[in-house]
Formats: structure tokens, C-alpha cells, sequence
């Protein structure tokens, strides 16, 4: 019963998972164009949100990168371009404590903002709150697992974990056999991880397909007209 809850949760629960998130991403910009954004709050508490929002982003996008480039590229390309295990190993806890503290500290002032704001908790919906603090978990479980990847400073972890999502995303099987007997906090920091795909075409998170990446690129500037007159300038006589 064992091995086949493990296999379920390892092995197939990951294409479940991002099954629901590809379509349900779909589905929603279908049907539910007017709900496709952030929802921000910002006029009920301004100066605590941009801090909280700034970290937070520059946190989660720096370790979503790392976490999709660390786990993605095969060893062959690091051994190509002279990085050895334990240094990836030694990069990746230095890069993660670093984005990891940052995100948290952020995600931290946010999810105060929403439990302990009564006027913002008041126009918060429960999705709001619930993702908010699924990723405060699956972060604090991300960084509870820099004491024991320290331990492991061989990268011999690190391998196993990027080879189970290497054959995950590449269809192979053998995945669920990989991380069998990593540690616990690991296995739970995956879990979770899958979960917030699953959530994610029905929370906020979804603005992020959303971002307009464009406006790096677009020429000229934007022209604003106020309403109001400029000073030197006559109203017409009434």
C-alpha cells in the first residue's frame, strides 16, 4: 500500500497536477477574462504593501528561475561547463537561502496585511488568503530544507531531485523510484509545490501569464493629459 500511495504521489500525481494547471489556465482566460488579474489593495495600505510586494516578487521569481533552471538542466551541461556537483550543490544553497529569505520576508508582510488588515481582509477573498498561505508553508519547508541539503554538500540529493524532474517533464518512468528515501521535508517541499500548480489557474497567481513584458521593448514614452489647467495657462472666459 506503501509503494503504491508513493508511486501515486511521485509518479502520477505530477501530470495530474500540471494537467490542471495548463488547462485550467486556459479555461479561466476563456471564460473568465474579467477575473484574469492581481486584485491589488493597494490604496487601503500603500507603504506596506509595495516593500511586501517587492520582496516577494524579486524572491519568487529569482527562485522560480533557479528552481526551473537547477532542476531542468541535465548534469552533462554543468560538467561541460566545468561546474562539479558540489559546487552546483554550494550555488544552490548560497542562491536560495539569499532569494528564499527574501521571498519570505515579503510574503510575511503581505500575509500580515490580509489576516490582520480588517478592512483588507474584508475585501479579500478565502482564495486569496488560502494561497498566501500555501506558499509561506512551501517556502518555510523550502528553506527547512538548507540545513540537510549543508549536510549533503556532495550534491548526491540534488542529483536524485533533478533526475526526477528530468524524467517527470520527459515522460520517462522510474521517476517515483528516485526519491524514495530522500528526506521528508523534501518530499512534503515537492508536494506542496505541485499542489500550488494545481491551485494556481484559480487563485490571483494567474495574472503572472500577464505580465507585460512588452513594455521593456515599446517605443516612445506614454503621453498623460491631466484635466486640470497648467499653471500660465488661461481658462476661457465664461
Amino acid at each position: 500500500m506503501f509503494d503504491y500511495l508513493h508511486h501515486f504521489t511521485f509518479g502520477i500525481f505530477p501530470y495530474v497536477a500540471l494537467t490542471v494547471f495548463a488547462i485550467g489556465s486556459l479555461i479561466r482566460f476563456d471564460r473568465e477574462q474579467y477575473s484574469w488579474r492581481s486584485g491589488s489593495s493597494q490604496l487601503l495600505r500603500k507603504r506596506q504593501l509595495v516593500i511586501g510586494s517587492v520582496l516577494f516578487h524579486v524572491g519568487i521569481l529569482l527562485l522560480f528561475l533557479g528552481h526551473f533552471v537547477g532542476l531542468l538542466t541535465p548534469h552533462t551541461v554543468y560538467e561541460a561547463l566545468g561546474v562539479s556537483v558540489p559546487t552546483k550543490q554550494m550555488l544552490a544553497i548560497i542562491a536560495g537561502s539569499i532569494f528564499g529569505l527574501t521571498c519570505f520576508a515579503g510574503l510575511t508582510i503581505l500575509l500580515h496585511r490580509r489576516l490582520f488588515d480588517p478592512r483588507i481582509r474584508g475585501t479579500s477573498a478565502p482564495m486569496d488568503i488560502f494561497i498566501l498561505c500555501i506558499l509561506w508553508v512551501q517556502l518555510t519547508l523550502g528553506l527547512a530544507t538548507i540545513p540537510f541539503s549543508i549536510q549533503h554538500a556532495d550534491g548526491s540529493v540534488m542529483l536524485l531531485l533533478s533526475e526526477w524532474a528530468q524524467r517527470i517533464v520527459t515522460f520517462r518512468s522510474g521517476a517515483s523510484e528516485l526519491v524514495a528515501h530522500v528526506g521528508i521535508f523534501y518530499k512534503i517541499h515537492i508536494i506542496m509545490g505541485l499542489i500550488v500548480f494545481m491551485v494556481f489557474p484559480f487563485s490571483r497567481l494567474v495574472h503572472i501569464w500577464s505580465a507585460p513584458i512588452w513594455y521593456l521593448g515599446r517605443p516612445g514614452y506614454q503621453i498623460v493629459r491631466t484635466r486640470r489647467p497648467t499653471s500660465g495657462v488661461r481658462r476661457p472666459a465664461e
